[in-house]
């Protein structure tokens, strides 16, 4: 069977070359005699797949040795409860920045453990914009200031990194996560769920500054604890054994690339086709301000909603899957992660033309 251009928001496509080193190992893994999926987490030969996981994603995303990486589970919804039972914890306050679903949804459940406030939000003009912010928007008391750095729902990336000063910035990076360079330095932690450019779903990455562990609430639940999880190696409790190999297969495909730049630039290129498209007509309409589109996700809309649906279908019957917007905003939209092939985007311009063409708007 032909493979499709899988659009999909998360779980979403990963790379070809990396599928097919799975299928070759799946039944046996090197000579351990069996399958990861079968394999004891605290075997010799998985203790080196993880560690090895750890290693790579160190070397490109340049992880400093005073930051801590976490493989973790639950995805990034988890986390919006392990940051401030974690973190929260010196002053009981955080500021958040609210630009789409799930930084409001990581806010609201911080405000169950302490003061979180909402410094700054974009709903006003429906998420299609990135508040912009100062260091005088914070509070100096506060134990962390969060933000989501992509917003797979809008599409729309911040194009700058708050200035916090001596304030730990916390972001959630699970859209955009390995999709260009960023300066781990500039974030007291960065966490991501995997399913979108890293992994199958399951897997959960935490990168946190040390200094920043080690003073959790008394009644935490141990697995939520980064500390435990840190002194044990994310080897607490059974870890996402198979999710983290296939990370550590992605890791090594982003290294044979040429790394996080040669990925920015060829995440770029994508873009640039559908942006560019989009900007050379008017069927199509796309609602992010232009400062603050996502490289990632791709929204856009035909004004009608009953021609969003026909779109949809008939990409859909052509092998451009999973192209439907999110039930909450509808219209369209293209996920381009790290996986999706240029020739992908090409093809899917290519459509889009020819669906204007061919249905006109009254």
């Amino acid at each position: 069977m032909k493979r499709v251009y899988n659009f999909s928001a998360g779980p979403s496509a990963l790379p070809l070359s990396v599928l097919e080193k799975c299928a070759a190992e799946m039944v046996c893994y090197g000579d351990a005699g069996m399958s990861v999926m079968e394999m004891s987490h605290r075997s010799p030969a998985y203790d080196a797949i993880i560690k090895d996981a750890e290693k790579l994603l160190r070397k490109v995303m340049n992880i400093p040795d005073n930051y801590k990486v976490l493989f973790l589970q639950g995805g990034a919804s988890l986390q919006f409860a392990s940051v401030p039972l974690n973190l929260m914890t010196k002053n009981k306050k955080a500021d958040y920045i609210v630009s789409g679903q799930f930084s409001g949804k990581a806010l609201k459940e911080a405000e169950k453990y302490g003061d979180a406030k909402l410094v700054a939000s974009s709903k006003d003009k429906n998420f299609t914009y990135i508040p912009k912010t100062t260091r005088e928007d914070f509070r100096a008391d506060a134990d962390y200031v969060h933000i989501c750095f992509n917003n797979t729902i809008y599409g729309t990336k911040f194009n700058y990194i708050p200035d916090t000063g001596d304030i730990p910035l916390v972001a959630d990076m699970s859209s955009c996560i390995l999709s260009e360079p960023v300066d781990v330095t500039k974030f007291g932690m960065i966490y991501a769920g995997a399913q979108k450019n890293v992994a199958p779903a399951g897997l959960t990455i935490v990168i946190v500054r040390e200094d920043l562990i080690g003073n959790a609430r008394e009644d935490i639940p141990a697995v939520m604890d980064y500390k435990i999880m840190a002194d044990n190696d994310s080897m607490y409790n059974t870890p996402p054994c198979y999710p983290i190999y296939v990370a550590k297969l992605v890791f090594e495909w982003i290294e044979s690339l040429g790394g996080l730049e040669a990925m920015k630039k060829l995440n770029e290129e994508k873009a640039a086709v559908l942006y560019d498209y989009l900007d050379s007509q008017d069927y199509y309409i796309a609602p992010v301000e232009k400062d603050s589109r996502s490289m990632m996700n791709v929204t856009f809309v035909t004004g009608d909603a009953e021609l969003d649906k026909k779109f949809a279908k008939e990409a859909d019957a052509l092998g451009f899957k999973n192209i439907k917007g999110h039930r909450s905003v509808g219209g369209m939209r293209a996920s381009i992660y790290n996986a999706m092939p240029i020739e992908g985007v090409k093809e899917l311009v290519k459509f889009m033309d020819e669906f204007a063409k061919n249905n006109p708007k009254a």
